[in-house]
């Protein structure tokens, strides 16, 4: 089979060849005029248009050895391996001339936007007044923070039996300030690392304090293995400690068209990689997942004992998918061998050592030419739908439009002025039945748009409604229902005081909360987002199945008509329509699902109720005490104190949740599906277009030249019959094309 960067320059090569045609038949005097205007428009489009991206996700926890998959992909050391788990940026790879590396930058109010966030209820700082805000380009702001930080005790910095994610953020903020200080303005700023400097943007990737003021990075390598439609993306642990690092993944995931899941055969599945495979399932992306194992040889004793392994996380895999492509290779073996010239002794003492082990080498080796047959049959067929099916089928019906106004010049020509008036007078009953199904068919979709549109409203306001629908009732039940734990803080709270114990309190509510959305609610959205792009199709195919099928009535009748007068039969019947697939609709109008995006604000009222109504306790305290009545101990007016800020804490997100599911809601509606059905129906319009076009032309002008002088006549049925043969070649071109693309 060709490459499919081959057959996309084949297609591009017919378009151009077709576009030049088209340009040669406006040039016969008599007949300009008579081509279809958007003919040449639409493969000038096709030729001219460097096709949309196919995007790979490479994906998996933590240390399971995804960069180093990449970079055997690539036959290169070029991504930093084992780079830092803070960040939740992906780093995406691309075609290129040569080494290049993008980095952006976050601006200052990116930064102090994420450092408001991390800071919620730290110990008062003396520089932060009403007057004046945290600024952390100030040394003395910096300096405050440093010591809150410092300030705070293991039990601060500890969260969910990790790392505090808000602490490790301000603490890489403060660590990399002095080195990005000079690069990071008020706006974006973009740099790039290209050929020697190449390897300094791993300096970024690698070190978490670099890393956290980075927003984005593209890679560029001249690989073999990648095309200029192909891009290779390595995403950071789905076991992140941050959920938030979690939701940036799945933002990229609604992108993709084929994702790789990295499995290490020193750690086999965990609970993390179980979770996550279930949030991409229920998103209803489990389909085009392939899994990896990534065995590393020093771990195993011997192949026999690594295929157990394999097999229990594979009956680990199913119960999620079904018959899972599963491919265990080493990549580090696999990296090692593409780079064998450039390694260090090291390194080329353990190949040298795996090399010897020539049951595992062997094993991996055909693990790895499996894999990548299989990726590369999957990753043709997606590029097929998305990139070439939809150009190659418009350039197919021009091809047998072109054909047949051809044929039928010819034809005309050949005719006398009594023949040719006849043939004329049959065309135009024909070109009246085309116009006709031309103008219902916009009516009938302008309706069915109107329509559908309205169904889909219906859907999401249903979807979003706060009593019965499916995310946000979860949402408030969620709430309403979280208790607080607040039983670890009963006895921190005579150590730590009672505004840090809100502050401890809040920060597992947060959590929590991020967890509940980036696990539950987000892939139940993007499950129902599917279905109304399901709908969508449906409703396009249930449109455009009866006009194709009036279409070719229409053809068939013309056909019958035609011949009684000697005229050949039209050579390049239709097949039946494609409607257009909503991936392509997506990618050329740039539409993406909105991003969620909940950030929780601690308000300053739940700090300075809580605080109040332990005011409260304490006084009823000492009145008890007065009247010498049973009372609370202090650490129990702080614990219901505590328990009426956890109250406040949940009204006061209730709100907030209701009011940003709201905009979310509209936004989702009108700035996405409303759009999306919108592009899709003007998708299938044209489709439909092309088709009725195809055969449909005004004929009157060469019908005047049959009456000319006959020197005239053969001049122009040169220039035809010379067409003809080129068309025919071009016709041969997008056969050869489709052939291959089914194949594939």
């Amino acid at each position: 089979m060709r490459s499919f960067h081959k057959l996309q320059e084949d297609l591009l090569q017919a378009a151009g060849n077709m576009a030049e045609l088209l340009a040669t038949a406006r040039s016969i005097p008599g007949l300009s005029g008579t081509i279809q205007n958007d003919w040449e428009k639409t493969c000038h489009h096709i030729s001219c248009a460097s096709g949309d991206r196919v995007r790979v996700a490479v994906v998996g926890s933590i240390k399971s050895g995804k960069s180093t998959f990449i970079n055997a992909f690539l036959k290169g050391d070029y991504l930093k391996r084992g780079a830092g788990v803070v960040t939740s940026i992906v780093t995406r790879v691309q075609k290129g001339p040569g080494l290049k590396a993008t980095l952006v930058f976050k601006s200052w109010e990116e930064i102090h936007s994420d450092l408001e966030h991390a800071m919620v209820l730290l110990p008062p700082m003396q520089i932060v007044s009403d007057t004046a805000s945290f600024d952390f380009r100030k040394a003395e702001c910096r300096s405050a923070l440093q010591a809150a930080l410092a300030a705070l005790g293991p039990d601060r910095l500890i969260s969910s039996g990790a790392r505090n994610e808000n602490s490790v953020l301000m603490a890489s903020y403060l660590n990399g300030y002095d080195r990005v200080q000079h690069i990071v303005s008020t706006e974006t700023v973009i740099q790039h690392y290209e050929n020697e400097a190449f390897a300094r943007h791993r300096d970024f990737v690698g070190d978490d304090s670099l890393a956290v003021y980075l927003k984005d990075i593209q890679i560029e390598i001249n690989a073999d293995v990648l095309d200029g439609n192909l891009e290779v993306a390595d995403c950071q642990g789905s076991d992140s400690p941050n959920p938030l690092h979690l939701a940036m993944i799945q933002d990229y995931l609604l992108l993709t068209h084929l994702i790789i899941y990295v499995i290490s055969s020193r750690t086999g599945l965990r609970r993390a990689d179980i979770r996550f495979l279930s949030m991409i399932q229920k998103m209803g992306l489990a389909e085009q997942i392939l899994f990896v194992v990534n065995c590393d040889f020093s771990e195993h004793e011997s192949l026999e004992s690594l295929l157990p392994l394999v097999e229990r996380i594979r009956e680990e895999i199913s119960l999620i998918k079904p018959s899972p492509c599963i491919y265990t290779l080493s990549s580090l073996y696999n990296l090692f061998v593409h780079t064998e010239s450039g390694l260090s002794e090291k390194d080329s003492m353990r190949l040298l050592q795996w090399r010897k082990e020539q049951a595992f080498a062997a094993f991996s080796d055909s693990q790895t030419r499996r894999f990548l047959d299989d990726f590369e049959a999957m990753l043709l067929h997606e590029r097929f739908g998305l990139l070439l099916r939809n150009p190659v089928e418009r350039l197919r019906v021009i091809s047998a439009g072109m054909d047949y106004w051809i044929d039928i010049n010819v034809d005309m020509l050949s005719r006398d002025a009594v023949g040719a008036s006849e043939m004329l007078e049959r065309i135009k009953r024909h070109e009246a039945r085309i116009l006709q199904l031309k103008i219902m068919v916009k009516s009938t979709l302008d309706g069915a748009l109107q329509k559908i549109r309205q169904e889909l409203k219906t859907d999401v306001n249903r979807f979003f409604d706060r009593h019965d629908g499916e995310v946000l009732s979860s949402m408030l039940h969620f709430i309403r229902r979280y208790a607080g734990v607040l039983d670890p803080f009963q006895e921190k709270t005579p150590k730590i005081g009672f505004t840090q114990a809100l502050f401890l309190v809040f920060q597992e509510f947060k959590h929590s909360l991020d967890i509940f959305v980036t696990e539950s609610i987000m892939p139940e959205m993007v499950r129902f987002v599917r279905e109304e792009e399901a709908k969508i199709s449906a409703y396009l195919q249930t449109i455009a199945a009866p006009y194709d099928g009036l279409l070719q009535d229409a053809l068939s009748d013309y056909n019958k008509s035609m011949s009684s007068i000697g005229v050949m039969p039209i050579q390049n019947p239709m097949d039946p329509l494609r409607i257009p697939e909503l991936d392509a609709v997506k990618s050329q109008t740039g539409l993406r699902l909105p991003s969620v995006g909940i950030t929780l604000q601690y308000s300053a009222r739940i700090k300075t109720e809580a605080v109040a109504k332990l005011g409260c306790y304490t006084v009823i305290s000492l009145i008890k005490r007065m009247l010498k009545k049973p009372m609370q101990t202090r650490q129990a007016d702080e614990i219901l104190a505590l328990k009426d800020g956890v109250d406040r804490m949940k009204r006061e997100t209730e709100r907030s949740i209701i009011s940003h599911f709201m905009d979310y809601r509209e936004n989702l509606k009108f700035q996405y599906i409303d759009k999306l059905a919108g592009a899709a129906f003007q998708s299938l319009l044209e489709c439909l277009l092309d088709r009725f076009d195809a055969y449909s032309m005004d004929m009157t002008r060469i019908s005047q030249r049959a009456d000319g002088q006959q020197s005239d006549k053969e001049r122009v049925a040169q220039a035809l019959n010379k067409m003809r043969r080129t068309s025919r070649e071009i016709a041969e071109q997008i056969k050869s094309i489709r052939e291959e693309m089914e194949r594939g």
